[in-house]
């Protein structure tokens, strides 16, 4: 599996009950495999944090 820049997701967050962080996106059995096993060169469900996003929307 190729590395991503999971510190820079936005599903990428702090889970205080394993006191670490953890990538939130809700996959099953079948989806965790396909992405693991796959070429992928990046992760499909990555979607960057930009906190300044919304002040943009706003505009």
């Amino acid at each position: 599996m190729a590395e991503y820049l999971c510190e820079e997701c936005c599903n990428f967050v702090y889970d205080e009950d394993y006191e670490d962080y953890l990538c939130m996106v809700n996959l099953d059995e079948d989806e965790f495999y396909r992405l693991h096993e796959s070429n992928y060169k990046e992760c499909p469900y990555f979607n960057r944090y930009d906190e300044y996003g919304i002040v943009r929307k706003q505009n």
